[in-house]
């Protein structure tokens, strides 16, 4: 195997632990933006050990784990360190933020740990089907990894050292991208953000003229105030979109039509590159069209005269690559004079969007295979998990993605560790579940933070002209009309009335509408909600402890793939 090196910066620094090739630990990810934590990793099969290796600038304590949510809660630890006694190493469990748990069973093994440089170097390894309760369940679907360290050997409280980062252990695509020169802004400059709560900004921009095509191949992030911008996302515009400006968005504007989404950042992302094959088209014949910048300000505490100048970074090379990548927004969108409403004291209510691509061809036709290779998922605060099935023929044959833990503050951009492929005629349903069993009043889906969304944009290629695909339940149908009355009213509905009322959410006829990067627009009005499968979890038979059987639908379907990335 060759050592993967993902070059993220022009001006590239290399720790000495973190730079030295291992065969037997192929994958490498820095969990920070600093480039101070590094985590390399390796296993031979999905049955066996997973080694990690963490490399940390400090030569204090150092702490690494596998998160449901991106948080303390439920997380697997462990935490070591070489101190001047030697070296200590423990595996532990928490359960909330507070110092972890040592578990009962200690799963994980210490291999070495040493000081060099002002780093320490910790590997260590366990079995990736283990069944210890207190123990994360790693399979092929995405992971949030979590670290903190400290400058000392006393394990206490890490303050500002720790972070999250989502990747993918088992089916890890890499990346090699080597930094060029170009790279164009599209920002929005000085501009003032008022105390509201929930504030749009949109700015209608021409990027430099490039009179032939290019490929842009890697998006980077720069955010000036991190505690108040929640999104962003760069739209290219339909022809008719010619002139720029700067203001609030949703109010009228023309450049409310652009719609096809270019690059995206949310809370808790970071630097995406996309994979070797695929760049976004820009220039050359697209070198005429405008682009609007949106960015989601979340202003919960009301601060004011606060100005901003974040925005995307886009890198942009001549070497084109293989196929034009493009995004397809899927789920759920407010339509005009049309309500959703979530009931409030609901622990788990489910909303559905479905996309059949079958509509595409009132607009583009033949449709070409789409190669799925990424996915962003989106909520808000009452969202506490997404999935998005894949349907052909009226069956479910796979999960496109899936987030049983979702938090609203670790969004991320994820590759998935095989493409997949949606065929004409294919249906993409997304799912989100939202518990507001803490709210007194109905949540509506909107455009601010209390309000709601249920959005998945699917990366693709080859690129196709089709921008959106998406639905919402015919709510003035007949037999809505009761429930409407009574959510919209002063009564509080028993949890009985609301599994009542999700349910005829999702059997009334969907609303399903799919636009193009023109704003021309195809509708069909007898959309259906199928139903999903169970998210596959991982089955444990222990006969005793030193002789334990785990299985996983997902992992089971992913050992071909992992022997391909092995041998890339």
């Amino acid at each position: 195997m060759r050592s993967l090196q993902p070059f993220l910066y022009l001006v590239i620094f290399w720790t000495v632990g973190a730079e030295a090739s291992d065969p037997n630990l192929p994958f490498m990810e820095y969990l920070d933006q600093n480039r101070l934590v590094c985590l390399k990793w390796g296993f031979d099969s999905l049955q066996g050990d997973i080694t990690f290796k963490l490399v940390v600038n400090t030569t204090g304590w150092v702490g690494f784990g596998l998160s449901p949510n991106g948080g303390m809660q439920g997380a697997d630890i462990v935490m070591g360190g070489l101190g001047p006694s030697g070296s200590y190493f423990q595996d532990y469990h928490a359960t909330g933020n507070s110092m972890p748990l040592v578990d009962e069973q200690q799963n994980y093994t210490l291999l070495s740990v040493i000081e060099s440089e002002g780093q320490t170097i910790m590997t260590f390894k366990r079995a990736i089907q283990s069944c210890d309760e207190q123990d994360f369940h790693i399979t092929a679907q995405a992971a949030k990894v979590i670290y903190a360290y400290g400058t000392t050997d006393d394990i206490k409280y890490h303050a500002s050292r720790r972070g999250t980062k989502e990747v993918n252990l088992l089916n890890y695509v890499p990346k090699s991208t080597i930094i060029g020169p170009n790279y164009f802004m599209a920002r929005v400059d000085n501009i003032s953000v008022p105390q509201n709560h929930t504030y749009y900004h949109c700015k209608v921009m021409k990027l430099p003229t490039l009179i032939k095509k290019h490929h842009i191949y890697l998006v980077e992030p720069e955010i000036e105030h991190p505690d108040i911008v929640h999104h962003m996302l760069l739209y290219s515009c339909p022809s008719f979109v010619t002139e720029p400006y700067d203001n609030p968005c949703f109010i009228g504007d023309i450049g409310d039509a652009c719609f096809q989404t270019v690059a995206s950042w949310a809370v808790g992302g970071g630097v995406f590159a996309l994979p070797e094959n695929v760049g976004l088209p820009i220039g050359g014949e697209e070198s005429d069209v405008f682009y609007r910048l949106e960015i989601h300000y979340n202003n919960p505490n009301g601060v004011k005269g606060r100005t901003d100048s974040s925005g995307l970074k886009l890198y942009y090379t001549d070497q084109l690559r293989q196929y034009d990548g493009a995004t397809l927004t899927t789920g759920v969108l407010q339509f005009t004079n049309m309500e959703y409403i979530i009931p409030p004291k609901a622990t788990n209510f489910h909303t559905y969007g479905v996309c059949n691509t079958s509509v595409f061809s009132q607009l583009l036709n033949p449709l070409p295979d789409l190669h799925v290779f990424a996915v962003m998922l989106h909520t808000h605060l009452a969202g506490r998990k997404v999935r998005v099935g894949h349907y052909r023929d009226g069956v479910q044959i796979d999960f496109l993605a899936l987030d049983e833990n979702y938090n609203f503050e670790y969004q991320e951009i994820i590759t998935l560790g095989s493409t997949k492929t949606i065929k004409s005629g294919d249906e993409i349903l997304v799912e989100c579940t939202y518990s507001t069993s803490t709210r007194t009043k109905t949540t509506r889906m909107g455009l601010g933070t209390t309000d709601e969304m249920c959005l998945a944009f699917l990366l693709y290629y080859p690129a196709i002209k089709i921008s959106s695909c998406i639905s919402h339940p015919n709510t003035l149908h007949p037999s809505l009309s009761t429930s409407n009355q009574m959510i919209q009213g002063t009564t509080t509905l028993s949890e009985e009335e609301i599994v009542e009322y999700e349910h005829l959410l999702k059997t009334v006829p969907q609303l399903q509408l799919v636009s193009d990067v023109e704003s021309n627009f195809s509708f069909d009005t007898n959309g259906i909600i199928r139903d999903m499968k169970t998210t596959p979890t991982v089955i444990c038979q222990n006969t005793n402890r030193s002789s334990r059987l785990c299985t996983t639908w997902i992992m089971s379907a992913a050992g071909i793939l992992l022997f391909l990335i092995a041998i890339m």
